[in-house]
């Protein structure tokens, strides 16, 4: 999407009858501070930005038997 010279000049005079020749230059100035401002917030974001800390190793489960089963194996190997 760009603007052509027809529409830049369209812009430029509503520009003009809205602001006035001497605010128009002024407010162009402003917003291309803003815009310098937000590119440099935004590169010093990425440069800046960390990448997540790696993930702690989870230990594997041991498998727990419940009581009523070890009183079963007890038994079993009380008849052996």
């Amino acid at each position: 999407m760009s603007l052509g010279p027809l529409e830049l000049a369209v812009l430029v005079f509503v520009g003009l009858l809205f602001f006035g020749p001497k605010k128009l230059p002024e407010l162009g100035r402003a917003f291309g501070e803003t815009i310098r401002g937000f590119k440099k917030a935004m590169s010093d974001t990425d440069s800046k930005s960390t990448p997540n800390p790696p993930a702690k190793p989870v230990a594997p489960q041991t498998e727990t038997q419940p009581a009523d089963s070890q009183a079963t194996t007890q038994k079993e190997k009380e008849r052996v």
